[in-house]
Formats: C-alpha cells, structure tokens, sequence
C-alpha cells in the first residue's frame, strides 16, 4: 500500500493554504472578509480500522477514532466544521500514525456547505471519497427535504420509499450516485425503506419512526456490505440532517 509522510504534504500545501485564507485585499488598506466554507464528514467505509481524518495539517478527530460510521461535523450547534477556501488537502491516517493511507486534494469554495463521505481507504480503488456540494436552502413552510445516496458497494443499484408515498422517493441509484433534495411531508414516525431497483424490488434496509420536521434537510444512505461477516458492517440504512440558510 503506497503511503506519503504527512510532513512532506503538509510543506506542499500549506502554501496554498495562507493565500487561501479568510481575506481577499481591497483598495486602500481595507479588506474583505471572505465567508469560510462548511464541511461535514461522514465514514461510510465499512470496516473495523480506526482512523484519523485530516485537513492539511490539522487533524479534525483530536479526542476519538474516526471509525465506520462517525461523522465529524461542529459539536456546538450541530452544524458544519469552519473551513478556509480554496485548495484542501484531506487524508487518513492510521490512528496516532504519521503517514496517509490515502489522501486527495478538492478545491472549496466560500460560503458553501459540503459533506465529504468515506468510501475506502485503499490507494488501488478509484472511489475513496466522494465530495457533495450540499443545497442548504430550506424548504417551503411546514416541509421538510430528504435526498438519497447509495453508500453499499455490493448492493446494486438500489431505491428509496417512505410510508405513505405509493411511488417511490427515488430510484435506480447505483453505488457512489446520489439524488438531489425533493420535499416530503411531516411526520410524526415515518418509515423509510431502501430496495432492490430490479423487478422484485426486494427490501435491503429499512429505517422504522423517524420523525419528520419542519425546516430540516434528511440525508438517508445505505451503508454497509451484503457480504460482510461482522453483523455491524452489513448492509443498512443511516441518517442525518444538516442545518439550513
């Protein structure tokens, strides 16, 4: 497994870094304060390791592991880590280790929200994040809004209904592909059920009494391998919301 000494990336970066941080120069000796991004980081590589998760130099997860199936995001309002704009270098480590076992570089931009989604940890997969710009805009009154991502790689391409909704929410979504938000009712304990998109439309996971409210954004992905020994690494539903503008 090729693995680069985070000294060494960090050195290539941290360039990149200070011109790319909170203010652009104005005429005069006056500046503008530039708007961070956001970042929200969910672990979808289903696997044991415990990992660290990095932007540049700075590791996000100082307290905890970055284990399958922890998100990173602001603990104080639930909302998205702070982030400067422009080019990031985001990696993993080993837990307390020193050397990536993968990284990539994306390029955020200012005053946007993104979630960033671990699919593997390998350097010979091609799909080792996948990067959503996310549309916080929130819904019209007594609404709320949902997407779908297909998270499970040995699933299929796979759907996603909700009681009460004879047509499903989405369809046909095959693994790393993801849906945009649509709006869906309140409710006080919706079931969300992710299937098969072939013609048996069998259930793969289902997500029981999840509360609807108003003004929220739900992502709801399945996780997870079908072929998986461990009972807490197979295939499942999972959950979140995000703040809104």
């Amino acid at each position: 497994m090729k693995t680069s000494t985070l000294k060494g990336i960090f050195k290539t970066f941290m360039a990149v870094a200070t011109v790319s941080v909170v203010m652009a120069a104005c005429s005069k000796d006056k500046y503008e304060v530039r708007p961070l991004a956001g970042l929200y980081v969910v672990n979808a590589f289903p696997d044991t390791v415990s990992l660290d998760f990095y932007v540049d130099p700075s590791r996000v997860n100082e307290k905890n592991p970055f284990k399958y199936n922890t998100r990173l995001y602001n603990t104080i309002n639930n909302g998205y880590l702070s982030l400067n704009p422009g080019i990031r270098t985001v990696g993993l480590a080993k837990r307390k280790g020193n050397k990536f076992i993968t990284s990539k570089q994306f390029n955020f931009s200012s005053g946007l929200g993104y979630t960033l989604f671990v699919l593997d940890t390998l350097t010979t997969n091609e799909k080792r994040f996948l990067v959503i710009e996310d549309d916080v805009t929130a819904p019209e009154a007594n609404k709320a809004k949902v997407r779908f991502i297909n998270l499970s790689k040995d699933a299929g391409a796979l759907s996603l209904a909700v009681s009460g909704k004879e047509a499903d929410l989405f369809t046909n979504k095959a693994y790393s592909e993801f849906s945009p938000y649509t709006t869906i009712d309140l409710a006080e304990a919706a079931t969300f059920t992710i299937k098969q998109s072939d013609g048996n439309k069998s259930t793969v996971a289902t997500l029981p009494n999840v509360k609807i409210q108003d003004g929220r954004l739900y992502t709801i992905y399945a996780k997870g391998l079908k072929t998986a020994v461990i009972d807490s690494l197979k295939t499942a539903a999972g959950i979140y919301n995000i703040p809104t503008k």
